[in-house]
C-alpha cells in the first residue's frame, strides 16, 4: 500500500482505502436490510388468520401460494404454473387456479386436478411462528 505524507491534522488515508471501506459498509448495510425482517425464521408473508381454512392466498411478488387444507395445516407451493409459467391467480373451492389455460392444482399437495398442466406445483419451504406464515 502506498504511504502518503501526513496532513495538517494527522495521517492521510488513501482514496482506495476510503472507497474500499465505503463499499464494504454499503454491502453490509444492504445485506442487513435485505435480511432484516427474516432472522432465522424467514420473511413474514401473512398472519395465519390471513390464510383461509380450505383455501389459500397467492403472493405474486414472492411467486408463492400458501394454502391451509385443514385447520392449522399450512402448505406452500410455487405460484408458477408448470404448464407454461404463468403465475397462478387464485385459490377457490380447494383448488389453486391458473388464469392462463385453466390448470387447477389441489391445495393439499399441489397435484394436478385438471390440465393442461401435467406436473404438480413444486413445494416451497415455510414455517409458522408466532401466528405468522414465513417464507424460508
Amino acid at each position: 500500500m502506498r504511504q502518503l505524507p501526513p496532513g495538517p491534522s494527522g495521517p492521510v488515508t488513501s482514496r482506495r482505502t476510503v472507497l474500499t471501506g465505503a463499499v464494504t459498509a454499503a454491502a453490509a448495510a444492504a445485506l442487513t436490510s435485505a435480511c432484516g425482517d427474516e432472522g432465522s425464521g424467514g420473511r413474514v408473508l401473512a398472519p395465519t388468520s390471513g390464510i383461509p381454512v380450505g383455501g389459500g392466498r397467492v403472493f405474486a411478488d414472492e411467486k408463492v401460494v400458501v394454502t391451509q387444507p385443514a385447520e392449522g395445516e399450512f402448505k406452500a407451493f410455487s405460484a408458477v404454473c408448470t404448464h407454461q409459467g404463468c403465475t397462478v391467480g387464485s385459490v377457490t373451492n380447494g383448488l389453486i387456479n391458473c388464469p392462463c389455460h385453466a390448470s387447477r392444482f389441489r391445495i393439499a399437495d399441489a397435484s394436478v386436478a385438471s390440465g393442461p398442466a401435467t406436473r404438480p406445483l413444486p413445494e416451497r419451504k415455510i414455517t409458522v411462528e408466532d401466528g405468522s406464515v414465513r417464507l424460508l
